[in-house]
C-alpha cells in the first residue's frame, strides 16, 4: 500500500528540482516506490570540498531534498506545505567520484511532524551517511 497522497512517479515531480539548489548541484530523483523516494546525486566539482571528496554540506542537501520531496507527496497540497523542522547527519566513509545514491524512508508519519531516515550510498552500495530529518506539516493560510 501506498503512502503518498495520489500515485506519482519520479518524472511527475522533476519540477520540484527545477530552477532551485537542487538543480546546480545536479540531485535527481529516481524513484518514487509505495514507500520511500530514491535519488541520486553526482561526486563532481560542485558537491566535494577543497579535499576532493564528498561535502558533507552536499550529502545534508541531498538527505533533506529527499526527505522534503517525500514530505510533500503524502499531504494534499491545497491545504498543507511540508518544511524542514531538523535534520542530523553521520559521515560514514567519503566518496570522491561517480554518483551517490540516497532512498528516503518514513520512521514516522505524524499530523504535525514527518520523520524521515535518508540512506546515502556510494556506487558500489556501502553508506556513505546517514541522516535523519524531522519535517513540520503547516496548515496553509487562506
Amino acid at each position: 500500500m501506498s503512502i503518498w497522497f495520489k500515485p506519482y512517479t519520479a518524472n511527475d515531480i522533476q519540477f520540484m528540482l527545477k530552477n532551485n539548489m537542487c538543480e546546480a548541484i545536479g540531485i535527481e530523483i529516481t524513484e518514487v516506490t509505495p514507500g520511500s523516494v530514491k535519488g541520486r546525486m553526482p561526486v563532481d566539482h560542485r558537491t566535494v570540498q577543497p579535499a576532493g571528496i564528498l561535502h558533507g554540506g552536499a550529502s545534508v542537501a541531498l538527505a533533506e531534498t529527499l526527505g522534503s520531496v517525500a514530505s510533500n507527496l503524502i499531504v494534499d497540497h491545497s491545504k498543507y506545505i511540508c518544511v524542514g523542522l531538523d535534520i542530523n547527519a553521520n559521515h560514514i566513509r567519503p566518496a570522491s567520484s561517480g554518483f551517490v545514491y540516497a532512498e528516503a524512508t518514513p520512521i514516522h508519519i505524524g499530523k504535525k511532524t514527518h520523520v524521515w531516515s535518508i540512506e546515502i550510498k556510494n556506487e558500489a552500495g556501502k553508506l556513505v551517511c546517514i541522516s535523519r530529518l524531522t519535517m513540520a506539516v503547516v496548515e496553509i493560510e487562506k
